[in-house]
């Protein structure tokens, strides 16, 4: 199954691609389609965040199609905008975009690509083969590329020549779905500084009644990756043996611990309040304004932990913390009900 390719029987289908620029600023650009919505069914969305999150820019663009179609074999597929642009990724996953409108133009080509794992290339796993009614799919950690942009409402001041041209990372996933989830959560975070990569990103929520996490770190030292799904990371009417979380808009705050027999991830993470912007998010009849918020100016900490001592093969033993990381600059998203403001005209919280 190419996962990143399109799913034409889905309900609707989104790429999310995150760019981080040569200042520090980030731009989000998502392409989604609702193809039988009455209202609102296709987006294009592109949004400017520099590290001042109160100079946000963004253009949501509510166009009358999104044609998805495979243009070869394996992954090659491409995402056509009529009189606006394309997203076009090639057999080895190369990805171009091309885009161009009276608000801004932006074009961008990745030169390399980081699966989610060398032994799995999606953080479902097994389970992106069951008829679950909401699949995420992680293209690419991080891709370089070179890109372009212009935003002719911007100076300056507020578009560096830093972030008009040169080169970036680009962090690149997808849903496709038969409904949205009743709430949600998303963290994405990476850095890569003289040690080495190293990164984390996860999702889940509310679904089909239950609560449900997809959780992927990868350390500086491969031995401190760990990835976590259900049944791990699941927990009905609010029980489990193996899984906490606690979720805060107001304090703009999340916290999350899996454990499996022999290692445990802790994840803690909070934006301040006034860096979330809104976005649209899709439903079976179309989009609704304003039902997701975003913050590019998050802090994320990890800590993970191994079983150590007598019997630990056997899920014995006492836990050790063997790894600590922290990222500033992250990205965290609540979504839905975990989202008080959704529907609202408070588009900056």
């Amino acid at each position: 199954m190419q996962h990143n390719a399109p799913h034409l029987s889905a309900t609707f289908e989104g790429w999310y691609s995150k760019f981080t620029l040569p200042s520090g600023a980030s731009l989000a650009l998502i392409v989604c389609s609702v193809p039988n919505a009455t209202r609102k069914p296709h987006m294009v969305c592109l949004t400017y965040v520099p590290r001042d999150a109160s100079k946000i820019f963004q253009s949501e663009l509510w166009v009358d199609n999104i044609e998805r179609l495979h243009t070869g074999p394996g992954n090659a597929f491409e995402l056509r905008v009529p009189g606006i642009g394309h997203v076009r990724c090639d057999p080895d996953s190369a990805t171009s975009y091309q885009f161009s409108h009276p608000s801004f133009s932006f074009s961008a080509k990745t030169r390399t690509h980081t699966p989610w794992h060398s032994s799995k290339s999606t953080p479902e796993g097994l389970l992106v083969h069951l008829p679950l009614p909401l699949h995420w799919h992680v293209q690419s950690l991080a891709s370089e590329c070179d890109f372009e942009l212009q935003v002719p409402s911007l100076g300056l001041s507020e578009l560096p020549d830093s972030d008009r041209s040169g080169q970036a990372t680009v962090h690149q996933e997808k849903n496709w779905a038969n409904s949205f989830p009743r709430a949600h959560i998303w963290i994405q975070a990476r850095d890569n500084d003289r040690d080495g990569a190293h990164g984390i990103c996860l999702a889940g929520g509310q679904v089909l009644g239950m609560t449900a996490y997809l959780l992927g770190y990868r350390g500086i030292n491969p031995l401190h990756s760990i990835d976590f799904t259900p049944p791990y990371a699941l927990s009905v009417f609010g029980l489990s043996p193996f899984m906490s979380v606690t979720h805060d808009w107001e304090k703009r705050r999340f916290a999350l611990s899996v454990q499996g027999l022999w290692q445990k991830v802790a994840v803690k993470a909070t934006a301040p309040a006034g860096t979330f912007f809104a976005l649209a998010a899709p439903f079976a009849e179309g989009f609704r304004d304003n039902f997701l918020a975003e913050s590019f100016a998050a802090t994320v900490e990890v800590e993970v932990w191994r079983k150590v001592g007598w019997g630990s093969w056997f899920g014995f033993g006492q836990w050790r913390l063997v790894c600590k990381d922290r990222f500033e600059g992250a990205s965290l998203e609540f979504g839905a009900e975990y989202y008080p403001c959704r529907g609202s005209e408070k588009k900056r919280n």
